[in-house]
């Protein structure tokens, strides 16, 4: 920050020299070369720290910018000596080594930023890059070419300024470029300053062309200020990256930008100070300008429009994978996933609400007789296969209100809403013969032998509970189990038991 500090107080004590200097042009030009060098060393010191802590094409990026101040430092040393030795001189045009090493180092700069490649990005969404980029160089081209083409502009002062023109539109472009496709090689903080030296650097370059005989104070300070400012942005960068981890690296980009729309609000602000000066080239380069950036716009909310129709999309694909996911998770929940039927959580939630209703119920509990022996004999698939089979016998001998479930192994339960005792036995009847006809498993078909317990709720103390029904229909389960295969019981609280053969 100290170094900063310095960088500053150095471009003040310019500013205040150009001030005193004023009405003595050769001085304040002697001061613009001889304040140049320290500013470019502190851009090359800078830069060349920020290489060494870098890689891949960000450390491109920063190699190329250390090589383009070392030039504009040999080129600005040598302006410096030649304005000491040579004064007399009001304007802040260079020679011809400080001109070559300066477009030399630009130069290098444009292109290392215009290679840079962008990050990953689909199609549609480099056709959209680009035309926001567009967008923000016509714009820039238009306000160009009002403020430096006049009606008597020669044909040589013509080619120079648009010559000048385009390499500040190009360096600009590059800038645009990295900074639309959110992959620039620095820090944002350490992006402003050096992309506000350009923007400065075109004020500069226009400000009071036509001047003779020396520049007001003023002009020569906008013109030094590019150079403190692409200097202080290497050293932002150096602080930025030693604070914050990972910074410069490939950021995802916005899926918008105001650029365009910021280059219209100038070119439409550059065409109500146009308009009053009348028709000429300079009113039809706005107007030709505003369409071509309209036009642009047009494109790119067209290509928006494409994207979010496609997000649009994805997102119904994606809502309805995960209704999709819900349904399994909340049939895994819910369900058995051999047979479909209910499973004991989900069963133990349906008898406790139909209690709590004070809804008359039977509950069914049913277990198989000798499975085991059907997995020791036939193997484990033929017993699953026996499993299903059993679990669709006892689908259709209920009512579709009833809720079937397996509890485990080979233990089902069925509950039959607003069923007294004696439905319930009729309903036990009907699974029993069900059952007496072989079910296909595999290559055998299985009589399916089972014994069935049954308890009413209406011949239960009205506390009772799902615990109490299942442990009553169990009891009544195990007493069918001991008389004889093939039976079912209902519990009764006075009598000890009542079978009734299948």
């Amino acid at each position: 920050m100290r170094v900063l500090l310095v960088a500053v107080a150095w471009t003040l004590l310019a500013g205040a020299l150009f001030v005193q200097f004023a009405g003595a042009p050769d001085r304040q030009v002697t001061v613009f070369w001889t304040f140049q060098p320290p500013l470019d060393a502190l851009l090359l010191w800078s830069s060349w720290r920020v290489t060494r802590a870098s890689a891949g094409v960000v450390r491109r990026f920063w190699r190329s910018m250390t090589m383009a101040a070392a030039l504009f430092l040999t080129g600005d040393t040598v302006q410096a000596v030649q304005s000491l030795r040579t004064p007399g001189e009001w304007s802040t045009a260079a020679g011809g080594v400080q001109s070559l090493c300066f477009l030399t180092g630009l130069g290098l700069v444009i292109v290392t930023m215009l290679i840079h490649p962008q990050a990953g990005q689909t199609g549609r969404e480099r056709l959209g890059f680009w035309l926001d980029a567009g967008s923000v160089m016509v714009g820039g081209a238009v306000v160009a070419w009002c403020f430096t083409v006049g009606p008597d502009t020669g044909r040589a002062d013509l080619i120079s300024t648009l010559a000048a023109g385009a390499v500040v539109l190009t360096s600009a472009f590059a800038a645009v470029k990295m900074i639309l496709s959110g992959n620039a090689p620095l820090h944002r903080f350490a992006a402003v300053p050096m992309i506000g030296s350009a923007v400065v650097n075109s004020i500069g370059l226009f400000l009071a062309p036509d001047a003779t005989g020396g520049l007001p104070a003023h002009v020569y300070l906008v013109r030094f200020l590019p150079s403190l400012l692409i200097a202080v942005g290497p050293r932002i960068q150096e602080l930025v990256t030693g604070v914050e981890q990972g910074a410069g690296r490939a950021r995802r980009r916005k899926p918008y930008s105001l650029l365009p729309y910021a280059s219209i609000a100038a070119v439409f602000a550059t065409l109500l100070v146009i308009l009053p000066r009348g028709v000429d080239t300079r009113l039809w380069g706005v107007v030709a300008g505003l369409g071509v950036i309209i036009v642009l716009v047009v494109a790119r909310q067209w290509v928006a429009f494409q994207d979010n129709t496609r997000l649009i999309r994805e997102l119904d694909t994606t809502l309805t994978e995960l209704r999709r996911h819900e349904t399994r998770l909340r049939r895994q929940a819910l369900f058995d996933d051999l047979t479909g039927l209910a499973n004991r959580g989900y069963f133990h939630e349906e008898v406790t609400g139909a209690l709590d209703a004070g809804e008359p119920v039977a509950l069914l509990l049913i277990d198989l007789d000798g499975f085991k022996g059907v997995n020791d004999t036939h193997g484990h698939a033929a017993g699953d296969a026996l499993l299903a089979g059993v679990a669709d016998r006892l689908r259709q001998s209920v009512r579709s209100g009833d809720l079937v479930a397996r509890l485990g192994g080979d233990e089902f339960g069925v509950l039959l809403h607003h069923c007294d005792a004696g439905e319930g036995g009729s309903t036990a009847d009907r699974i029993l013969g069900a059952l007496t006809a072989p079910i296909p498993a595999g290559p055998a078909a299985i009589v399916a032998n089972a014994s069935i317990g049954v308890a009413a709720s209406s011949l239960l103390p009205e506390c009772a509970d799902v615990r109490s029904l299942l442990h009553f229909a169990d009891l009544a389960m195990y007493e069918a189990k001991h008389r004889g295969k093939g039976t079912w019981t209902l519990y009764s609280p006075d009598v000890p038991g009542h079978q009734r053969p299948a």
